[in-house]
């Protein structure tokens, strides 16, 4: 397999990136290969000699970089040899099977999809994330990439991310849940009343109706849908009071007693491991036509690691066919596959 990496993505670019490419040649196959995108007199200089690294390790250079506060639009068409749309064009020439970025998130969206097109059947891409809680994990679809969603885009993203959760999380029948201000039917928008509708008349998904945001955390659903405005509010809320929690709570145990702080150490560590997003390495761009992962601006070689052992999982299951298979067979999804 094939996997294409922005060199120069993320706050901790590109040090970090290529550590964690680094770190995961010992779990790939002796066929694997990576790519690395982004100036060459940057990325060499950080590498083993060609000699010593063999052919796991190639570069391809780019010589821009997208910042992460640039228009996404705009920068790909001033910016056409920089790292991400050059990712985004191995993947569409068939030079690259993943593409991985820890950079602009909408110049990521916009350029993944511009280039590797989407699903047959497949209207809008979605970014899923996969919350760990203690209830098990919960997949949250869209947190970002459409931020003005129809009813048709939300039920195709509880189709994806079911398939995502099944076959990657091993849960048997994940519970869809839909992001609504009250778990009662008459609650929400026009646009969750009518998802509803669409979830509600497929019955091969397990919808278990309305969800409100804390239910994401009490084991109601094992997906929860919504657009990618809400979902972006809640995974940015979540990760903000995640890290607070736990400042706050090594200051009381520091306030008590250092003995005890150093006591309770080891727990907290563990805990913080279990509910780390890093330990998924990033969110799936779900419904482009190949394998596509988003990864968080703050990613550290870990993350890029385990993003990296992602793609080939995500690929190796083949979601993508199922997910056309899905579409292709299912009355709803055949029904409204070219509506927008």
């Amino acid at each position: 397999m094939r996997i294409a990496i922005d060199a120069m993505g993320g706050d901790n670019a590109p040090d970090q990136i290529i550590a964690g490419a680094l770190e995961s040649i010992e779990f790939l196959a002796e066929e694997d290969q990576l790519i690395l995108v982004g100036p060459e007199e940057i990325i060499e200089p950080r590498l083993p000699s060609p000699k010593s690294r063999g052919s796991a390790i190639t570069v391809v250079h780019a010589p821009d970089r997208i910042a992460m506060g640039e228009p996404p639009v705009e920068s790909l068409r001033k910016k056409p040899k920089s790292s991400i749309p050059t990712i985004a064009k191995l993947a569409k020439r068939g030079h690259a099977d993943a593409v991985i970025s820890a950079g602009n998130t909408g110049a990521c969206v916009a350029a993944f999809q511009m280039r590797m097109r989407n699903l047959p059947g497949l209207n809008r891409p979605g970014i899923a994330v996969v919350f760990p809680t203690f209830e098990g994990p919960v997949t949250i679809c869209d947190v970002g990439a459409n931020i003005a969603c129809k009813p048709i885009n939300l039920y195709q993203y509880g189709v994806m991310a079911s398939l995502y959760a099944r076959h990657l999380l091993g849960i048997d029948n994940p519970r869809i849940g839909l992001m609504s201000i009250g778990a009662e039917d008459a609650k929400g928008n026009e646009v969750v009343k009518k998802t509803r509708e669409l979830m509600k008349s497929d019955t091969n998904l397990n919808f278990v109706g309305n969800i409100e945001g804390r239910d994401i955390f009490k084991g109601v659903c094992d997906v929860a849908v919504c657009e990618g405005f809400v979902g972006n509010v809640i995974l940015k809320l979540t990760e903000g009071l995640v890290d607070g929690l736990f400042k706050a709570i090594k200051h009381e145990l520091l306030e008590e007693k250092l003995r005890l702080a150093m006591k309770f150490k080891p727990v907290m560590t563990r805990i913080y491991k279990k509910y780390d997003y890093n330990e998924y390495g990033g969110a799936l761009l779900l419904g482009v036509n190949g394998t596509a992962i988003i990864c968080h601006g703050s990613s550290t070689a870990r993350t890029i690691r385990n993003a990296i052992l992602a793609s080939k999982k995500f690929s190796t299951e083949k979601i993508n066919d199922k997910i056309v298979e899905y579409l292709a067979q299912t009355p709803v999804g055949a029904a409204n596959g070219q509506a927008d």
